[in-house]
């Protein structure tokens, strides 16, 4: 068990928490910002290596609507194990040609992601996201009878 010495707690665990979220939804945003706005050389390049267009549409929108439910802290949870899932898959499905140094990077680096993904879905948001304002709003909001 962690002493509570070692626990962070108020403005320092939101402020971290949020640096998280931001640097774990950022890729996902920029790269499906990239895949729309090149998205005819993108699909024909992922048809290639037998993606479907389905899937690779599906592909574009899960990075930002993840990625931006990550961003403000809307449904984190749902986005980061989507993603965490999505980065699993693409590990093993894209990256195991270990001979290749690249590949064997992207290969860690696609399973470090979901690892991070992973704990801010055990964890949770923090404060300082709308779903913890959402929280406040109910509690505070006036009850009808």
């Amino acid at each position: 068990m962690v002493s509570a010495a070692f626990e962070l707690a108020g403005r320092p665990r939101n402020a971290l928490l949020l640096a998280a979220r931001l640097l774990l939804a950022f890729i996902f945003i920029h790269e499906g910002v990239f895949l729309t706005l090149n998205f005819d050389g993108a699909a024909s390049a992922t048809s290639k290596m037998g993606v479907p267009n389905v899937v690779f549409v599906a592909t574009i929108v899960l990075q930002l609507f993840a990625g931006m439910a990550i961003a403000l802290g809307i449904f984190t949870r749902f986005g980061a194990i989507a993603l965490a899932i999505f980065c699993f898959l693409t590990a093993f499905m894209f990256h195991t040609h270990f001979g290749v140094r690249d590949e064997l990077l992207h290969f860690e680096k696609d399973l470090a992601i979901a690892g991070g993904l992973l704990v801010l879905a055990l964890h949770g948001v923090g404060d300082w996201s709308i779903e913890a304002l959402s929280a406040r709003a109910r509690i505070w909001a006036p009850r009808h009878s």
